[in-house]
């Protein structure tokens, strides 16, 4: 394991931190159950797999814990939906965030970027975002605030982060999900010069590769429109690593502005920073199911695999790589089931 830390503030409890590491047991969990359905058709199977996974290894967890956003609605998801109360119902009193498969589809075709994600704030600490729509916009850390806005066309963004970051708009490189509903978006980001990356799926790993420029992702800003529950997640992690972001919810029709409404949003219209995404004190954790830019995926072999992980903390800063072997020899890891 490396780590590139922050001082630890003092008022951190050897609990809290603790608890930081137990949530990459809940992602590696996830990633390893649905590495057995990695290329093999069938989204619905490997994305039931990391849900099952997931929760059990959550209940084994010391915390008071609700999901506020998870698979669905409790009519929709029969596990790990919205209002689920998780954990071993002792310990501190959390909400959580969660997608125990970012990019079914992806896995299911063996593409590239699956994570299993989980996040975890303090009570109240996440936007109750319904399941819609969001527009969005990232980049990392380290630049004037406000550097880049939703409101602001492509062309302005670009020059103004191509000043920020000192080079030219030639050498920016933004992360786009190739998405016919992006078309125009894409044609304006590359009449400026500005260079595109388009991913079929996963746009949490695009928005956390813009503050891991420093790590060889490359990319300097993601924008576009994706699920809003995933808007949520990104932010977490942007919370903990450093960066900005902005997200607006987009609703298709009057059922998703009722949904909205019966979640407490009030201003269907309003733009989020990315302190009203996720505030507090937050902890990150994704592990890579396939390979992509920011993690490697689950590398299986006889009777185990080893995981990568990503972990991180906004309190302390912390952002910790963890390389893990599980041996399924030993009965005692997460992946004991046979096909």
């Amino acid at each position: 394991m490396t780590a590139h830390e922050s001082p630890h503030s003092e008022t951190a409890s050897k609990l809290e931190r603790n608890l930081a590491l137990e949530v990459a047991r809940v992602t590696e969990s996830a990633a390893l159950a649905a590495s057995r359905w990695i290329g093999r058709g069938d989204e619905k199977a490997a994305d039931q797999a990391a849900v099952d996974a997931m929760r059990r290894t959550l209940n084994t967890i010391a915390i008071d814990g609700t999901v506020v956003i998870g698979e669905g609605e409790r009519d929709e998801a029969p596990m790990l939906y919205i209002g689920e109360k998780v954990g071993t119902g002792e310990g501190p009193k959390v909400d959580i965030a969660l997608d125990p498969l970012e990019g079914t589809t992806i896995c299911a075709t063996g593409g590239q970027n699956a994570l299993a994600v989980i996040a975890i704030a303090e009570h109240g600490g996440f936007l109750n975002a319904p399941d819609t729509y969001m527009e969005k916009i990232a980049v990392g850390p380290g630049l004037p605030e406000g550097v880049v806005l939703l409101d602001s066309s492509p062309r302005e963004n670009i020059a103004n982060l191509a000043k920020a970051k000192k080079m030219d708009a030639s050498d920016v490189l933004v992360c786009i999900m190739d998405r016919p509903r992006h078309v125009e978006l894409i044609a304006k980001v590359r009449e400026t010069g500005a260079r595109v990356v388009l991913i079929g799926d996963g746009d949490v790993a695009g928005i956390i590769a813009t503050a891991l420029s420093q790590e060889g992702s490359g990319l300097d800003m993601y924008v576009g429109t994706g699920g809003a529950p995933e808007g949520v997640l990104a932010a977490a992690a942007l919370r903990c690593i450093g960066g900005q972001m902005q997200g607006r919810l987009v609703f298709r029709n009057d059922d998703e502005k009722a949904r909205a409404k019966r979640w407490g949003v009030t201003d269907l219209t309003r733009t989020y920073s990315l302190l009203e995404l996720a505030h507090g004190d937050v902890m990150f954790s994704a592990t890579g199911v396939t390979n992509g830019a920011m993690l490697k995926g689950v590398r299986r072999f006889h009777n185990g695999a080893h995981t990568s992980t990503l972990v991180m903390r906004s309190r302390s800063g912390t952002v910790r790589w963890v390389e893990a072997t599980h041996n399924f020899a030993l009965k005692t890891g997460f992946d004991t089931a046979k096909d």
